[in-house]
C-alpha cells in the first residue's frame, strides 16, 4: 500500500481527493493547521516538521498555496518536495485567475461566478478569500496570493521538481491543476499520472 499525505483537508477525506488517491491500495496521512480537525499532523505548510524526509508516495493539496504569502510558496513547495519519496509526486489545485480577471472585466468584482455549497462566489472571493468564512473569525481563509498556469509551472521547477503536467479550467470551474514529480519522468509517464489524478467529465 502506497501513502500519500492530505495538505489542509479540513473536514474532507480521501474519498474528496482524487479518483487515484481515493483507490483502496492508497493510505491517507492528513496535516491541518486548525487542531480542530481530526488530522494525524498539526502544523502548517510552511513547516511540516512533524513529516519525515522521503515519508510518502505522493501530496494532495486542494486550494491551501494561496493561503501564504507569494514569497513563501517556494518554501512550501520545498516542504512538500522534502517530505516525498524519490519516486514520490504533489497533486496540487488553486485558483485559476486569469479566467477571473476576464471574468471581472466582463460582469465586475462581485457578480456571482458560479455556485458553491457556501452559497455564491464572486471574483472578489476567489483572489481574496471566502467573505463569510474570514468575517466569521476564520482567517486562514484569507487568500495573500494567486496564480496563472504558467507562474504556477513556473514555481515548481524553480522549487526542485523535475517535471510537471497542468491543465487549466475556466467557467465555472475557475481552477489549476498540476502534477509535478520529485525525480524526472518520460512525457508518457507524466501524462498516464496525470490522468489518474485530473478531474474529468466536469468534476
Amino acid at each position: 500500500m502506497k501513502t500519500f499525505l492530505h495538505v489542509g483537508p479540513g473536514s474532507k477525506t480521501k474519498n474528496q481527493t482524487t479518483k487515484e488517491f481515493a483507490a483502496a491500495h492508497w493510505k491517507e496521512l492528513r496535516i491541518d493547521i486548525d487542531s480542530k480537525v481530526d488530522a494525524d499532523y498539526h502544523g502548517t505548510i510552511l513547516d511540516m516538521e512533524q513529516v519525515a524526509d522521503d515519508q510518502v508516495h505522493g501530496l494532495y493539496s486542494s486550494h491551501n498555496l494561496e493561503h501564504v504569502y507569494i514569497h513563501q510558496v517556494q518554501r512550501v513547495l520545498k516542504e512538500f518536495l522534502r517530505v516525498l519519496k524519490p519516486e514520490g509526486f504533489v497533486v496540487l489545485t488553486c485558483p485559476n485567475l486569469l479566467p477571473v480577471c476576464e471574468a471581472i472585466l466582463k460582469t465586475g468584482l462581485e457578480a456571482p461566478l458560479y455556485e458553491s455549497p457556501a452559497g455564491p462566489i464572486t471574483p472578489l472571493e476567489i483572489i481574496y478569500g471566502h467573505t463569510a468564512s474570514i468575517k466569521h473569525g476564520n482567517e486562514y481563509m484569507a487568500h495573500k496570493c494567486g496564480f496563472t498556469e504558467k507562474t504556477l509551472t513556473d514555481y515548481f521547477i524553480s522549487s526542485g521538481f523535475a517535471n510537471t503536467a497542468t491543465i487549466s479550467r475556466e467557467a465555472p470551474f475557475y481552477d489549476l491543476w498540476i502534477v509535478a514529480s520529485k525525480e524526472p519522468q518520460t512525457s508518457e509517464e507524466l501524462t498516464s499520472l496525470a490522468k489518474l489524478h485530473f478531474p474529468t467529465n466536469g468534476q
